[in-house]
């Protein structure tokens, strides 16, 4: 979930339009040259982290700059506000599920504070352990580490990585992450960090030293006779090849997989041969949701049965599956436009189940998608097509479906209205928008706003500086609600009192308008804000 924050009227009007200390840029302008305003750093650390893909290129920045700005942020708020940068980083590996970010910022966070000497706040070693929330995790951060800072790894790093493997490092955790695909093993890690057992966990300390031979004398490596985990895996390897199939598609096959830690990933190398559609029914029954819809094409491919595809449909829709799974909305929708139809209803399913927590707004709506030429060049990954500008319009639908009475507009270099029906799925509205060049927010606004309660835009913020002068086209009193998917420094209005801006791609976000609008106060997703 993504919970964007609110900066105090005061706040906002004191530091949203000056440059960042050390610019000596006085007019700030948007990418394509319209009026725009520095946020203040937190608020700008906040959008970029939930709007950003490390690495990622974006249409006005490459993701070397990105990177850059984001961890040059993290380190001076982690000497400036350390209790609010700790309390970031802790919710982005959490609620915001989002674990590249946090374990890069962890390490921005513990350097910048060892530079400075400082000690105020969380301390460096309970930062890195609460980021650390996935057995592969520790590796990653230590190989990040070595490879952005150098060989050199600080005390209160091995110790917070140390305090993470006791939590984190299990039979199951070891089948599954300790592989050869992973350049820190978890022998590496434990002869870097020296980690103990946990003397709650009597099975841990042959645990650590089976990791250990794993990584450096595998010829010899047992796993711990009384680890029925680990024996039982060792039995399906050792299995001929010849019989393995037969092994698992027979009779009990399902709970022998689950028994010996078999994931679908390792049984595909393990059988030494095709995955048929046998194989997948045995597998699917301990896939998780997640692993289901990676492989919606891979059971296509296999000729999986109707009967049992109904079953993984059934999975996909249910809606403590999709909870369960914590991911994106936009997952579905990339899912659905490369799915065979079959899959069709289940996947639209989901996506309406991401969107649940969408308010049904009172009176009437102004709802704004952004179309332009960056929002459909700039995708969230570089492992999928789906754009921001397909995103921008289902978060814009959702929300003018579930308002109480809304008006839906596409723009770009021009605007038009959106027809839509109530309670119409949203992908079937979604094929009604277009391509429609620059940015020209001011004018949208000025041609489609009538006394509307509120207005919604979803956008990246890019205005041109086409627009013409003179006051705001919306009055002070009515709130302007932005939602920037992107996460780009310059902002495309002043802050000031009923001017919001949140960041971010998830449902979450947009209840903070009820929020506001009832009167409640609208803070940082998590309870420190210091």
């Amino acid at each position: 979930m993504l919970v964007a924050p609110h900066v105090s009227a005061a706040a906002r009007h004191l530091t949203a339009t000056r440059p960042v200390p050390g610019s000596t840029a006085r007019e700030p302008h948007t990418y394509e040259g319209g009026p725009a305003y520095i946020r203040e750093p937190r608020e700008e650390l906040f959008l970029l982290a939930v709007g950003n893909f490390v690495s990622q290129d974006t249409f006005y920045e490459s993701g070397a700059d990105r990177d850059d700005r984001y961890t040059a942020l993290v380190a001076r708020l982690a000497v400036e506000h350390p209790a609010w940068t700790a309390g970031l980083l802790r919710w982005l590996r959490g609620e915001g599920n989002m674990r590249t970010a946090s374990l890069v910022g962890a390490a921005a966070y513990v350097r910048a504070r060892l530079a400075a000497g400082s000690s105020e706040g969380p301390s460096n070693r309970s930062v890195v352990d609460a980021v650390l929330q996935r057995a592969d995790e520790p590796g990653e951060l230590l190989a990040h580490w070595i490879a952005t800072y150098g060989r050199q790894v600080p005390q209160p790093v091995k110790r917070g990585v140390a305090d993470a493997v006791r939590r984190l490092y299990t039979s199951r955790s070891l089948l599954k992450y300790d592989t050869a695909s992973h350049g820190f093993r978890f022998g590496d890690v434990l002869n870097l960090v020296h980690a103990s057992p946990d003397p709650a966990k009597p099975w841990q300390g042959a645990l650590f030293r089976y990791a250990l031979d794993r990584r450096h004398h595998p010829d010899r490596a047992a796993a711990p006779a009384t680890d029925r985990l680990l024996t039982a895996h060792r039995a399906l390897l050792d299995t001929p090849v010849d019989e393995r199939r037969a092994l698992i598609t027979g009779p009990g096959g399902p709970e022998r997989l689950v028994a010996a830690g078999m994931t679908w990933e390792s049984v595909a190398g393990w059988l030494h041969g095709p995955m048929d559609a046998a194989v997948w029914e045995a597998l699917i029954p301990a896939m998780g949701p997640m692993a289901l819809l990676r492989n919606l094409r891979n059971f296509d491919r296999a000729g999986l049965p109707d009967e049992a595809a109904e079953r993984v449909a059934a999975r996909i829709a249910d809606p403590e599956e999709v909870a369960r799974a914590r991911q994106f909305p936009f997952r579905y929708l990339a899912a659905h436009q490369h799915a065979a139809p079959r899959w069709a209803a289940a996947l639209e399913a989901a996506l309406g189940h991401c969107l649940a927590n969408v308010p049904a707004l009172p009176g009437r709506t102004l709802v704004l998608v952004d179309r332009s030429d960056s929002m459909f060049w700039d995708t969230h990954s570089e492992r999928s097509r789906l754009n921001r500008a397909d995103t921008a319009a289902v978060f814009g639908t959702a929300l003018a479906l579930r308002a109480e009475q809304a008006d839906l507009v596409e723009f770009g270099w021009r605007s038009a209205p959106v027809p839509y029906a109530p309670g119409e799925p949203v992908l079937d509205v979604l094929k009604r928008f277009h391509t429609l060049g620059g940015t020209d927010t001011t004018k949208a606004l000025r041609t489609h706003y009538r006394d509307h309660d509120r207005v919604l835009v979803v956008t990246d913020e890019q205005a041109l500086p086409h627009a013409p002068g003179g006051p705001d086209p919306i009055p002070r009193e009515v709130p302007v609600y932005t939602w920037n998917l992107a996460g780009y420094r310059p902002a495309h209005g002043p802050g000031r009192p009923n001017r919001h801006t949140f960041g971010g791609l998830t449902d979450g976000a947009f209840r903070m308008a009820g929020l506001i609008e009832s009167g409640r106060r609208a803070a940082w997703p998590w309870t420190d804000e210091a």
